[in-house]
């Protein structure tokens, strides 16, 4: 279901108050930045549709195959210790097939069988406190996240003995949303003019059962009020209900522009 394994790449772009650190303070004004950014994420895990599940494993080329859209953006304002970040995310992902489909029929193992469209919007808003604003700065953060999951799955199995349907197709369809609360630790290293280390770890749950994800990259202000940020980033849910199943692993590389204003 490699739609779906994309949708999870989507997802793994959300919280990051990684970047917030790399905001200096200077002599208590707002500071504001913008950072767009790219994941190129591969997807690892299980999703299901009202029954219908599919094994994921796909590479970042895998998803830029399928990929019909997407769009991601974060936003923070920092004043004295305290942070407040809001990012966005939409992915809208065109699956070719699976080879595993599970349902209601049994298990069987079927090239193309599965073709699943899945659309993802995440929204996240965090807040964060500097507990340490020496050369070294580490931010605690909370915040929630919202996840919307919308899937639409046809099943088409004409060549397996026992397996009838009309037509020889099932389709399957839902959507769900659900909101995390999740807690994590920030910190950024300085370790040369201009550039800095940035490592980032979170965990919570609320309507999934667990999420986690952990960041680990490097920043380079290039120019003033300019910051490339790179590194690799990997992010897990675990959520079931009402038949939706999102069992996944998102990892891979990142890249991301910061404009400060």
């Amino acid at each position: 279901m490699r739609s779906v394994k994309a949708v999870v790449l989507a997802l793994a772009y959300l919280g990051f108050g990684f970047s917030l650190p790399g905001l200096a303070d200077e002599g208590g004004a707002w500071q504001y930045e913008v950072t767009p950014y790219f994941l190129a994420a591969g997807l690892n895990g299980t999703v299901g549709v009202r029954g219908v599940r599919s094994d994921v494993d796909m590479s970042f080329g895998d998803i830029w195959d399928h990929l019909d859209a997407g769009l991601m953006g974060l936003f923070t304002a920092r004043h004295g210790r305290w942070m407040y970040g809001l990012e966005g995310v939409y992915f809208k992902i065109a699956d070719e097939g699976a080879k595993t489909v599970t349902g209601p029929f049994g298990q069987v193992n079927v090239s193309g069988a599965l073709q699943v469209t899945t659309s993802v919007y995440i929204y996240q808003g965090s807040v964060g406190y500097r507990l340490l604003d020496e050369k070294t700065k580490l931010d605690l953060i909370g915040g929630l996240r919202y996840t919307k999951l919308q899937a639409d799955a046809d099943v088409q199995i004409t060549t397996v003995p026992g397996i009838v349907f009309p037509d020889g197709t099932i389709s399957a369809g839902g959507s769900e949303s659900w909101t995390d609360g999740v807690v994590g630790l920030s910190v950024l290293q300085p370790v040369a003019e201009n550039w800095a280390l940035v490592g980032y770890v979170d965990a919570g749950a609320g309507g999934s059962d667990f999420t986690y994800q952990v960041i680990a990259g490097v920043n380079w202000m290039f120019a003033k009020d300019f910051t490339a940020k790179a590194g690799y980033r990997q992010m897990y849910w675990d959520y079931e209900n009402n038949g939706m199943v999102w069992d996944m692993t998102a990892s891979g590389p990142y890249l991301g522009l910061g404009i400060r204003f």
